[in-house]
């Protein structure tokens, strides 16, 4: 037989040596190191099943979400070259705080114009008054003038009468009766015509005050008229109908300007709020007023608190320039997206940062409608069951 060699004696040794030494497992301190591991992957994985369960499972979010703002677009009422530009980009206004000018001297002449129509009017009917003063004088005239002829003709009646009684018994001749009569028919005549003279009088007093009156009308058109040229001669200053800062501003001095012709916009900084579009199959539970945890990405590590302001009444879809139209051609079905309004809850130093645009993720805590689904699912059976 051959003695074993080197080799061999060193793998056996090796072997020997190898099948001495203890598993790790069988460590009493690994073992316990292991067993904590998993009770803490256990008691880890448990109380992130809870919170889903309970919380997880009821926050919706989404990234698919914006600051907004309701800004105002500037515009010009009337037209004209812009005599000076009162504020720069990115200022801060206030309500009322003039923005730009427009050259007024053309509205000023307008309103000039409208008061001299006016004073013109004032002036015509001042003299169609004293004229008519006037007139209430040929009219008294006319009266007494009238009531004169009146007499003149009981005097000629009672005259004519006389000697037609005369004449007729013989003592006075056909001639003196004939004269007599032609004098009672002049008198008659004579009062016709201060009848007429009297009615023509008084009805040009009508007259007059007719003209009075469109005289006052016209005065009137005036006003409304210098109304008119003073609302556009104020429209010459262009004042910030809210508070906000100034954005988009393409209004220089010397720039020719229409009326609605954008020259720059307000941003209400301080009203913010935020426009995110959910899911349609996220809004099952979501209502109005509940709170919702938002994150600028503009500003990192930093949550913010909202809540849910209002939701859209159709989707982003409806509200398209093209809305699609699914009852032509092939059908995909696309999960559609529902825009809901955040109320932003900060304060003015973090407002100061916000900008409509930016970039955020909202997550609606809806545990406040949790089992509204069962509710909605056990009315639709009642209802069912009614009509049955």
């Amino acid at each position: 037989m051959t003695s074993p060699t080197a080799e061999e004696l060193g793998a056996d040794e090796n072997a020997s040596a190898a099948e001495a030494k203890p598993s790790p497992l069988k460590r009493k301190g690994v073992r316990l190191v292991i067993l904590g591991v998993v009770i803490v992957a256990l008691v880890l994985g448990a109380s992130w099943f809870a919170n889903y369960w309970m919380v997880g499972r009821y926050v919706q979010g989404t990234e698919d979400a914006y600051v907004q703002a309701d800004a105002v677009v500037v515009a010009p009422k009337v037209a004209g070259y812009v005599e000076q530009v009162f504020v720069a980009d990115n200022q801060a206004v206030s309500a009322g705080d003039p923005l730009f000018s427009i050259d007024p001297r053309d509205y000023r002449s307008q309103v000039a114009q409208a008061q001299a129509q006016i004073d013109m009017a004032n002036a015509s009917a001042k003299g169609l008054q004293a004229q008519i003063a006037e007139q209430h004088a040929a009219v008294d005239g006319a009266i007494a003038q009238l009531a004169s002829a009146e007499s003149d003709l009981r005097f000629a009646k009672t005259i004519r009468d006389r000697y037609e009684a005369l004449a007729a018994s013989g003592a006075e001749s056909r001639e003196t009766f004939a004269e007599k009569r032609s004098q009672f028919e002049r008198a008659e005549a004579a009062v016709a015509a201060r009848k007429a003279n009297l009615a023509s009088a008084q009805r040009r007093v009508a007259t007059l005050e007719a003209q009075v009156g469109q005289a006052k009308a016209q005065a009137e058109g005036g006003v409304a008229q210098r109304a008119a040229a003073d609302v556009d001669l104020g429209s010459t200053v262009v004042r910030a109908s809210i508070a906000g800062r100034i954005g988009n501003k393409t209004v220089q001095p010397g720039q020719f300007v229409q009326p609605g012709t954008r020259a720059m916009s307000i941003v209400p900084v301080q009203q913010l709020y935020i426009t995110a579009n959910f899911k349609e199959t996220q809004l099952g539970l979501m209502r109005v007023g509940q709170p919702v945890s938002i994150e600028v990405d503009a500003l990192e590590g930093v949550e913010l608190k909202g809540k849910v302001e209002s939701i859209a009444p159709g989707t982003g879809a409806q509200f398209s320039l093209l809305p699609p139209e699914n009852a032509t051609g092939n059908f995909t079905k696309i999960v559609q997206r529902v825009p809901v309004r955040i109320a932003v809850e900060a304060g003015p130093e973090t407002r100061a940062l916000l900008v409509p645009g930016m970039s955020v993720h909202v997550s609606v805590d809806t545990r406040s409608a949790k089992g509204s689904i069962e509710k909605i699912a056990k009315e639709q059976k009642a209802l069912e069951q009614a009509k049955k």
